[in-house]
Order: structure tokens, then C-alpha cells, then sequence
């Protein structure tokens, strides 16, 4: 697949930076972009240098980067949102997942941006219209919802309001495949959007398997690890099915539609147990200790560079 040039005349700003927001401009960097990042916590900002070099180096020891120097020269950490935003033709906000906190930034963003510009929310759930209806510019705006960190999983969910621009929708899909993302675009807004309805759905049965004592967390997280995981690391549920029976996804839906059906139907939604919740709170600290968490967050990282390198090596990237 040929991919579009990004364009380098103009600098993206990244309004937000923690875990989310430094992935996604360390996303920007590597493709070439020079890339304003505006945090109001100066202490996010004091840190956000040091992680993008570690992280980068990661990538450069497995040849997903060729120059770490020269993406840090594209990386400049600014003190306010108008020097973030100052001539940026592209804006992602990566705030704290909550409806007035991502109103009143918009409305800021709003404020400032130029007219062309287009604005990306990395909201996990939240459709735009709940954020930016009162936003001058409303129709630059939409979700480009990532999965954490951006910079190791490319997948991201462009996701329209309804006054969203089509014109808007689609050059920040042409950024998103010009910088090695994998955009997903979606025809209207939704809940969730696909990826954390398609999360849910797994980790409601997930629960449910475990509030009944049917397995472990361990063993149910082994299930996907090492069974589901291994194909879905390069391809989707529709293309597993369809490779999983002899005359492809219609067998495997006579085949197996009804049992999948009868499944469903035993299943009545309900909010996941507190008790539930606080057995396996117990259960995944005596596996791993608060203060170890980051350093498994770590692991993780450099575990998903290796697969990334891996797939590129293999020609499973895209």
C-alpha cells in the first residue's frame, strides 16, 4: 500500500500530553512532522522530552527508527496552547476522559485554531457531539481515538459528529496513513465507538466467567495470551472465521451460529459485581504489586515493540 505524504510544511500541536498525547507525538515526529506539544501541568511537560528519547530508542534498537536525533529536533514542548497551536493544520487533544474537561479545551482549542485547521479528540468513548457543539468551528472537529500507546498499536477510530466536515474526515484519515497509522473510519457516532464495544463484549464475558468461578483471571487472561491474541495480533474476527472452516465464513456461521446464538441468549447484561471487582483487584495485586505496575507497563511497551518489529519484518504491517 502506497502512502500519502505527510505534510511538513506545518506543525501539529498535541494539546494533552501524558501517557496518550506523548505517544502521539512521538507518532508525528518519527513520520517527519514538526510537532508542538502543550501540556498545563508543567510537570508533564518537564517529562515529556526524557520518555519520547527512551521511547525512541526503543524503536530504533529493532530498525523502527533510523535517527533518534532527528525525531527529538521535531519535538518542541511549549509553555502555552497558542504557541502549541500557532500555524498547526493539525490538533490532537488527548485531555482527561470526561465531558466538561474536553468541552472547555475545545472551546479553548476553538479559540485559537486556524479556521482550516482539523482537531482530533483521543476520547475512548465519548462522541464528539457531547463536546463541541458549542465550538465555532464545530465542523473540524471529530475523534481520532487511538489505542494506548499510539506509537506501538497504529490502529486509530475516526469517528464524525454529525456537522463534522467530510472534508475534515478525510484529511485526517490521508495524515493518518500518511504518518503509519491504521485509520478505521466509522459512518456515524457511536458509544465506544468499535474498539471498546468490541473490548466490551470480551471483558463482560470475561467477568461473568469469572464472577462464576468457571477459571481464574490467570487462566482466562492465558486463553487470549496465548490462544485468541496470537491470530488477532494479524487479523481480525471475520477473517479468523472465515479461515476456520472449509468453505470459509457462511460454513463456519452454519456450522457454529447457533451455538455462538444460544450463548447470547443465556447472557443478561448486567453491571460488573463489586465484589467481582474487588476478588479480582486482590488477585492481580498478589500477582503484581502496585509499585510494580509500571514497570510492567514498561515490559509491555518494549513487548509490543518487538511484535511491532516482527510485523514489519514480516510484512504483517501495514
Amino acid at each position: 500500500m502506497t502512502r500519502p505524504a505527510p505534510d511538513t510544511a506545518h506543525p501539529v500541536a498535541i494539546v494533552g500530553a501524558g501517557l496518550v498525547g506523548s505517544g502521539w507525538a512521538l507518532v508525528f515526529a518519527r513520520a517527519g512532522l514538526r510537532v508542538q506539544v502543550y501540556d498545563p501541568v508543567a510537570e508533564v511537560r518537564a517529562g515529556i522530552l526524557p520518555w519520547a528519547r527512551e521511547s525512541a530508542s526503543a524503536l530504533a534498537a529493532v530498525g523502527l527508527i533510523e535517527d533518534v536525533e532527528a525525531v527529538m529536533a521535531r519535538l518542541h514542548v511549549v509553555d502555552t496552547l497558542e504557541a502549541a497551536l500557532d500555524g498547526a493544520t493539525y490538533i490532537q487533544e488527548s485531555v482527561f476522559e470526561r465531558v466538561d474537561v474536553k468541552s472547555e479545551i475545545s472551546r479553548a482549542i476553538d479559540a485559537v485554531m486556524a479556521p482550516n485547521a482539523i482537531v482530533g479528540s483521543s476520547s475512548s468513548g465519548i462522541p464528539a457531539s457531547r463536546f463541541t457543539q458549542d465550538c465555532a468551528h464545530r465542523g473540524r472537529f471529530l475523534i481520532a481515538h487511538p489505542v494506548n500507546p499510539p506509537h506501538l498499536v497504529p490502529v486509530v477510530e475516526l469517528v464524525p459528529a454529525p456537522w463534522t466536515e467530510a472534508e475534515a474526515l478525510a484529511g485526517a484519515r490521508e495524515l493518518m496513513q500518511a504518518v503509519g497509522q491504521v485509520p478505521v473510519t466509522l459512518s456515524r457516532e457511536i458509544d465506544g465507538f468499535i474498539l471498546n464495544r468490541l473490548q466490551g463484549a470480551l471483558l463482560n464475558e470475561a467477568w461473568a466467567l469469572y464472577d462464576e468461578g468457571y477459571a481464574g483471571l490467570a487462566d482466562i487472561d492465558a486463553t487470549i495470551a496465548h490462544g485468541l491474541g496470537l491470530r488477532w495480533a494479524f487479523m481480525g474476527p471475520f477473517e479468523t472465521i472465515d479461515l476456520n472452516a472449509p468453505g470459509g465464513i457462511v460454513d463456519y456461521a452454519a456450522r457454529l451460529g447457533g451455538m455462538y446464538h444460544a450463548m447470547a441468549q443465556s447472557r443478561t447484561p448486567r453491571a460488573w459485581p463489586e465484589e467481582t471487582i474487588r476478588r479480582a483487584g486482590e488477585e492481580r495485586r498478589e500477582a503484581l504489586p502496585e509499585a510494580e505496575l509500571a514497570a510492567r507497563r514498561a515490559w509491555r511497551d518494549r513487548a509490543l515493540t518487538g511484535i511491532a518489529a516482527f510485523k514489519k519484518a514480516g510484512g504483517l504491517a501495514p
